[in-house]
């Protein structure tokens, strides 16, 4: 590989829970370990959006496409947040010299320039395989050829508190009101409520908006474990119980937030689903789309109360990929209908939010 002979580079490993030693090699930068949970992602483009998508905190992110950064990374107003969010990444392969139009550095300036682990000429493919064998396990980055005695699980932290909106910001001034509950947030939702006449009001994951005058809800993505965020759902309980009349709509941990909410449960997925190629199929339509996905976590059908269904199944495990009400006012999506990296074919489902409000109105 071409930046294996280049002097600003060194051995470094990838070191798995489960037994498993990847060689590779590090920018000269680097020094001591980074753990995380090691999840991969199948997407061929957006490696910018998807290191700066909060859902990837806590994360190690394994690329499966070959060659990165080929078209370097542009300013910040196209990332999903202001950040680089990934613990660390691991590709096979990175152009050292882009040449884009839009580009505002190389890919491996930037994660130095914000001090992310990058771990190169690692067979990515074989990496994916064992982790498609294991399912998602637990990971570290060393410099050093002995592996660590203790391997940290980011799940067990409150990933969403990290990443979540310090204080309340409000984008546009439209007629409609939309509460939108900042789980982690990526900047691509706001920008595709922003198409429609809405002023939307970010709110930290705590903050507790049942007294105030909305017309929807909107549930963020978000990185971790769900079960954790025990004051967002006790928050969304309570707008369900006292404004049923207010449209909610979800995506990816929203879904998880909302199925939570109305007493069903949740599961860790064996690998989750990541990347912009992940079928899905409306249950009630019969009709597939290919959506964007970043999650590990699902909500288990067989948990479903009364008065809900499945709205969407994953085609590839046929889990859930999203729930409804029967009267069909408050839904969400466990796939990414903003896409941003991704497929666009599932963004009707913002104008269909939309229009619920308005007649809910």
């Amino acid at each position: 590989m071409a930046v294996t002979s280049n002097p600003v580079f060194k051995p470094a490993y990838l070191f798995l829970q489960s037994g498993e030693r990847f060689s590779g090699f590090v920018p000269s930068w680097y020094e001591g370990t980074t753990d995380g949970e090691v999840v991969f992602t199948t997407g061929m483009a957006g490696y910018p959006e998807s290191l700066t998508d909060p859902s990837y905190c806590g994360q190690i992110l394994c690329f499966t496409y070959p060659l990165m950064g080929n078209y370097g990374v542009a300013d910040a107003s196209t990332w999903e947040s202001p950040k680089i969010q990934a613990r660390a990444a691991i590709m096979h392969e990175v152009l050292l010299t882009p040449e884009h139009h839009s580009q505002a550095e190389a890919l491996l300036e930037w994660l130095e320039a914000e001090q992310i682990p990058v771990l190169l000429g690692v067979d990515t493919r074989a990496l994916t395989k064992v982790l498609s064998e294991h399912g998602v396990v637990l990971g570290a980055i060393s410099s050093q050829a002995k592996a660590p005695k203790h391997f940290d699980d980011p799940n067990k932290e409150h990933l969403v508190k990290q990443v979540s909106c310090k204080k309340v910001t409000t984008y546009g001034n439209g007629p409609l009101k939309i509460i939108a509950v900042d789980c982690g947030i990526k900047m691509n939702i706001i920008r595709e409520l922003l198409k429609f006449p809405v002023t939307v009001k970010r709110v930290p994951f705590d903050y507790d908006y049942t007294q105030e005058d909305y017309d929807g809800l909107f549930l963020s993505n978000g990185p971790g474990d769900p079960a954790l965020c025990v004051e967002t759902i006790r928050i969304l309980q309570q707008a369900l119980q006292y404004k049923p009349e207010i449209p909610v709509f979800g995506i990816c941990l929203g879904s998880q937030i909302l199925g939570l909410a109305i007493h069903a449960q949740t599961y860790k997925l064996p690998f989750g689903h990541r990347g912009q190629n992940q079928p899905v199929i409306d249950t009630r339509t019969q009709k597939a789309y290919l959506t964007s996905q970043n999650h590990g976590y699902a909500v288990d059908a067989n948990t479903l109360p009364q008065g809900w269904q499945i709205s969407f199944r994953h085609l590839n495990d046929d889990t859930v990929a999203g729930i409804s009400d029967e009267l069909g006012l408050h839904s969400a999506v466990q796939f990414h209908p903003e896409a941003c990296p991704g497929p666009e074919d599932p963004n009707f489902l913002f104008a269909q939010f939309i229009e619920r409000i308005r007649t809910a109105k």
